[in-house]
């Protein structure tokens, strides 16, 4: 069964990980300490997912609507973003990863900003696991910027209305060379988007585990791709 899980894989697994904060609360620990262990889960699958051979991975760091959590929360939830780049940007380097970031980046602080665009610089040649992370992501969002660029192409007199389609839409995403995500894991027991990849969700299948994130480790990982294994997937077709 290894084997064949090992053989037919998702091309693009999207995760929103849930859970850190009820995680510490369980422990009698601050929140910031759930946010922590979170990271330290987070590097568990991106290297397990690495080993297993998954080409791209979408980790929900931090929405758009984060930014209405209490400004000390959101401020270190920053510093530990930053920790981990420095931390472990020459590891993913050395293991062949591609760090890529999409949300509305230009909200984060400058200095995360400079950090996100040095860790995409230094990985751009890497191929062997394309990372993404949406951080200040909303999916409403992509669809209402995406929506104004096409208008002003349209006003521009550099496209028609007849020229949208789902694919000419597509391009105006904020990755819009990542394929759709196959399988979402969600964690915590919650079962919602949550805003997250509406427009390329379309026929992703969906996983819900009740493993608080930084209780969600490789072999409950190994799980969700094997219960993947076992979806037959139509696309609307018979």
């Amino acid at each position: 069964m290894k084997q064949n899980l090992f053989n037919n894989l998702p091309l693009h697994v999207a995760i929103i990980m849930d859970g850190n904060g009820r995680w510490a609360s369980i422990r009698g620990l601050p929140r910031v300490k759930g946010h922590e262990a979170g990271i330290d889960a987070a590097k568990k699958i991106i290297n397990k997912a690495g080993e297993m051979g998954i080409k791209y991975l979408t980790l929900f760091a931090f929405s758009i609507e984060n930014w209405g959590r209490p400004q000390d929360e959101v401020m270190y939830l920053f510093s530990l973003f930053d920790k981990a780049i420095n931390t472990y940007s020459d590891e993913l380097i050395a293991n062949g990863v591609k760090v890529k970031f999409m949300g509305t980046l230009s909200l984060l602080p400058p200095d995360i900003q400079e950090g996100v665009s040095l860790l995409e610089s230094q990985t751009a040649d890497n191929n062997h696991l394309t990372l993404v992370i949406a951080m200040s992501y909303g999916s409403r969002q992509e669809i209402v910027d995406a929506t104004k660029a096409i208008s002003q192409k349209i006003l521009n007199d550099q496209m028609t209305i007849d020229d949208i389609n789902v694919d000419s839409f597509r391009q105006y995403l904020y990755l819009p060379e990542l394929p759709d995500p196959d399988l979402i894991i969600r964690t915590s027991g919650e079962k919602r988007f949550s805003n997250f990849l509406l427009f390329q969700s379309a026929y992703s299948e969906l996983y819900f585990t009740d493993t608080l994130w930084p209780d969600f480790d490789e072999s409950e990982f190994e799980e969700a791709i094997a219960d993947f294994y076992n979806r037959k997937r139509r696309y609307g077709k018979i």
